[in-house]
């Protein structure tokens, strides 16, 4: 249909490097094939009308209006950003936005519609710059954090709009991918939802307490450059009660490092990569404290059928795990997930990047 827009963004699972990006150290993480969904039409009202299907709710945007800016509206501050773009919108659209992931679990639906919004946007209207996946992650990251001065990193904007599975170092914004897509995926959704803006603002903030209690001892210490081996040298310099959090913050840099490493052979070791799921999960529920029951009871079960590896995803304290399996097991591992509570189960694969049609 003419003048017709549509945008797609994925989901987005974390792999390895959970609570990571925002002290600017490396993660691994991919899209996958879930989607936020918009389609667009010209209108004659000078507005964005946006329905929310899902949340059966709408909204409107009036173009001839300065934009008010309200927390965490996304829609709205990604017109602010783009403003400083040579943005101009002179025409309104009636917006119909839709998809099939998962609400406040873990799986970055926020971040994937702030990605398709904003590549919506630019497709409609433009911008003085030259529009690349680069430049979208950007430009939501620009929205969902520096806008707000907000607790998250970067892992999500940018594995969204690039797509596939990516190893990203956060400090430098250096990006690569992987010979290998990964299969046998199963997420767990467990139904419960989660607080993602509180749990991040405390656990980063209790992260950084403990990296310059120990800067205020060693001016030139970087917790990007040492290992585990050396955590004895440094933790009795942390206050007791941050010690979990610092203990994590380099373990699950170093799996992640060494994740990393088993990504780029050429044949995927995946009882190696569960494994390794396995330990960076222990140290999200037993030192940053951020699984359920009902969590830790899914991931049991997904062990239990035959799982190499099984992990929480995102921010925690509800939301959704993944499990990695191989093919035959498959069915039963979903089986298990559901039968321990979850709200539901499935398997995903890997998808690639945030697309305009």
């Amino acid at each position: 249909m003419l003048n017709k827009i549509i945008s797609k963004a994925p989901a987005r699972i974390c792999l390895f490097g959970d609570h990571q990006d925002y002290m600017q150290l490396p993660i691994i993480a991919c899209a996958i094939d879930r989607y936020i969904t918009i389609e667009a039409m010209p209108n004659q009202n000078n507005t964005l009308h946006i329905f929310k299907h899902d949340l059966n709710t709408e909204d409107i945007i009036k173009l001839s209006e300065p934009i008010e800016v309200i927390a965490e509206d996304y829609l709205r501050l990604s017109l602010i950003v783009l403003s400083r773009y040579n943005y101009v919108p002179n025409q309104g659209y009636d917006v119909h936005i839709s998809g099939n992931i998962p609400i406040n679990s873990g799986l970055s639906s926020s971040s994937a519609l702030t990605v398709a919004w904003i590549q919506f946007l630019i497709r409609a209207f433009s911008i003085n710059e030259k529009v690349s996946p680069m430049l979208i992650a950007r430009l939501a990251y620009e929205v969902e954090v520096i806008e707000q001065n907000g607790s998250g990193g970067k892992m999500d904007q940018y594995t969204i709009s690039l797509g596939n599975s990516i190893f990203m170092n956060t400090k430098t914004d250096a990006i690569h991918t992987f010979p290998n897509a990964l299969n046998g995926m199963i997420i767990g959704d467990s139904g419960e939802g989660k607080d993602t803006l509180g749990t991040l603002s405390h656990l980063k903030g209790d992260a950084w307490k403990a990296i310059n209690q120990v800067k205020s001892k060693y001016s030139d210490f970087d917790i990007a450059t040492i290992n585990s081996s050396e955590l004895e040298q440094f933790t009795p310099l942390v206050s007791e009660e941050l010690r979990p959090t610092f203990e994590a913050a380099v373990l699950n840099y170093n799996i992640t490092k060494n994740a990393e490493k088993a990504f780029l052979e050429s044949n995927l070791d995946y009882r190696y990569i569960g494994d390794l799921m396995n330990q960076h999960h222990q140290l999200l529920r037993d030192n940053l404290l951020i699984t359920t029951s009902k969590i830790d009871a899914m991931i049991d079960a997904a062990l239990k059928a035959g799982a190499y590896g099984a992990k929480i995803v995102g921010s925690g304290k509800g939301g959704c795990i993944v499990a990695l399996t191989s093919k035959e097991k498959e069915l039963d591992v979903i089986d298990a997930i559901k039968s321990a509570g979850a709200k539901d189960a499935f398997l995903v694969k890997e998808s690639g990047g945030a697309q305009i049609l």
